[in-house]
């Protein structure tokens, strides 16, 4: 008599548990920023989210697998440009004024920009594991969403003008970006998902739920970066899907707008204040904007002091004070979501590109910024010839994500427990992107996460 006919249980398939176990480092890189994280000090340094630990633990995977042969293969082109941005902080390192006081900010940009992209490429095997990595970014944004949409209705958000309603996520006051980032990151994939052709209908109309219900969170924000970067990402995603596909998604989204901000008036009056402050950039800048361009201005002075190689990793906060001027004020306030009042440093100029042009000079720039530059504009190429459709959405999605980041980029620069997300979206272009030799161990063909038919990684070129 067989167990079934007994009544037994049968036992657990396990396969797939055994196909795609070192893709659960990388979920847990981007599911662990569910955890909420005490409040703390923005001049402390040195901490370890359980996100961070997750992308070490990502990372020694990677290495593991690739003893084992278990890993993507990568062309000349390919370990360049993952490669090359390690070269450029090692020689900012050595050559800053202090090089210890440099060296865990050459830890910090070696775990975002090199070994986390660089285990993503690896580990990734195909479309099928892809969409997981991408499904756990619209996870992230919804939880982290939810909370923030509560914070707002029930006034327990950071402070913003004077009442505790931004909404912030689990973050905290402190890191008034990090719900915002990971929102903007979730509705650019869901809104890439609702306009692939090739996914089933269901999947994605749940997809293009997502997106409008993660509107509403990204609103409450009222992050002004995030704003900007989301529009920019979504248009060019919607322009890749089609035109159709994309006035579709377009009225959608204004109807949506005019219901929460026009109809219920959701947060009417401040959203139109942070709105109209985008604009006012010369004629009324507000004190943000106002430190914002005199950090961009001292961050240009340091680099002009030392153009090749900068002042050092972590060197702009000790040179900030002597490039800046008096226009400068001593801290944001910051207070709310649990946490009393407290004037947050400004220890960055808001902007990436002038912070590795500041710290690393032309040297860092070129490694790091070209790098994402080669990964944009091949990355949109493969978009533009054609590829397999059952594959598109992958495109979609690796490109939105990038585009939002180095959008973002203009605004903000690394910082806080979402850095690490940072990784893993340039891991994801990367992946679609770069030119590849296959795996050792081929991937299953069985059907995606998304209900789409799996398929191989980028093929080689």
């Amino acid at each position: 008599m067989s167990l079934a006919a007994t009544g037994s249980p049968r036992p657990v398939d396990l396969g797939p548990l055994r196909r795609h176990w070192p893709l659960l480092p990388l979920a847990a890189t981007v599911l662990f920023l569910l955890a909420p994280l005490p409040a703390g000090d923005a001049t402390a340094s040195g901490k370890v989210g359980p996100a961070d630990a997750a992308s070490l633990l990502l990372a020694l995977v990677c290495g593991v697998q690739a003893l084992r042969g278990r890993v993507r293969t990568l062309t000349p082109l390919g370990v360049l440009v993952l490669g090359a941005p390690g070269v450029g902080l090692a020689v900012a390192t050595m050559t800053a004024g202090d090089p210890y006081a440099a060296l865990p900010g050459f830890v910090r940009y070696l775990q975002v920009f090199v070994l986390v992209p660089a285990a993503v490429v690896l580990l990734v095997r195909d479309a099928r594991e892809f969409r997981l990595a991408a499904g756990c970014f619209v996870v992230l944004a919804l939880v982290q969403g939810a909370v923030g949409v509560v914070q707002y209705a029930t006034h327990t958000g950071a402070s913003y003008q004077g009442e505790n309603v931004r909404a912030v996520g689990t973050f905290g006051p402190g890191d008034v970006m990090g719900m915002a980032t990971v929102v903007a990151y979730g509705l650019v994939v869901a809104t890439a998902a609702a306009l692939a052709p090739a996914l089933p209908k269901r999947v994605r109309r749940i997809a293009g739920g997502c997106a409008l219900a993660l509107v509403l969170p990204l609103v409450l924000s009222f992050s002004r970066g995030a704003w900007i970067a989301t529009f920019g990402a979504a248009v060019l995603v919607m322009a890749m899907a089609g035109i159709r596909r994309a006035l579709r998604v377009l009225v959608a989204l204004a109807a949506v707008g005019v219901v929460l901000v026009g109809g219920l008036g959701v947060g009417s009056e401040m959203v139109a204040e942070r709105l109209t402050s985008i604009t006012q950039v010369s004629s009324a800048p507000d004190q943000s904007v106002t430190d914002r361009y005199t950090m961009w201005a001292a961050a240009e002075s340091m680099w002009r002091e030392r153009p090749a190689v900068g002042v050092g990793l972590k060197g702009f906060p000790a040179h900030r004070d002597g490039h800046s001027s008096l226009g400068l004020s001593s801290g944001s306030d910051t207070a709310g979501a649990g946490q009393a009042f407290i004037k947050q440093p400004l220890l960055s100029p808001h902007n990436m590109y002038l912070l590795i042009l500041s710290e690393q000079g032309l040297t860092g720039l070129l490694a790091l910024a070209g790098g994402w530059a080669a990964l944009l504009v091949a990355g949109l190429r493969r978009c533009a010839v054609g590829t397999d459709p059952g594959i598109r959405d992958c495109g979609l999605i690796a490109t939105g994500l990038f585009v939002w980041q180095l959008t973002d980029f203009l605004y903000a620069d690394i910082g806080g427990p979402s850095t690490v997300l940072t990784g893993v979206i340039i891991g994801l272009a990367a992946w679609w992107a770069l030119p590849s030799g296959g795996f050792a161990a081929r991937a299953d063909s069985s059907p995606s996460s998304f209900g789409g038919p799996a398929a191989e990684g980028p093929a080689p070129r």
